[in-house]
């Protein structure tokens, strides 16, 4: 069973950056697909970034240009370069693993602050 662990969340203000981290562990081997989601008080959670084992990545509109999404498979992590932050990347940041059609698997969330 696939269990995530994320961090590096923080307070950071307007323009700052931030990396996260999202540790897996148990049957990564299976992973063919992660991704980052965020979830803003009184919204739906949203896609912010996601990566397939192939290498293939995609974003979330607002945040294209400004976040990076990479892996390290010796390390079977997952990382988010968040750069030009702003107030609205306020959010619990949440760590999505699946074998696509199979299962999947959240980390508990990390709160990322952005002041203004």
């Amino acid at each position: 069973q696939v269990q995530l662990v994320e961090s590096g969340g923080g307070l950071v203000q307007a323009g700052g950056s931030l990396r996260l981290s999202c540790a897996a562990s148990g049957g990564t081997f299976s992973i063919n697909y992660m991704g980052w989601y965020r979830q803003a008080p009184g919204k739906q959670r949203e896609l912010v970034a996601e990566i397939t084992s192939r290498g293939s990545t995609n974003y979330g509109d607002s945040v294209k240009g400004r976040f990076t999404i990479s892996r390290d498979n010796s390390k079977d992590t997952v990382y988010l370069q968040m750069n030009s932050l702003k107030p609205e990347d306020t959010a619990v940041y949440y760590c999505l693993a699946k074998r696509v059609g199979f299962w999947s698997a959240w980390g508990q969330g990390t709160q990322v602050t952005v002041s203004s």
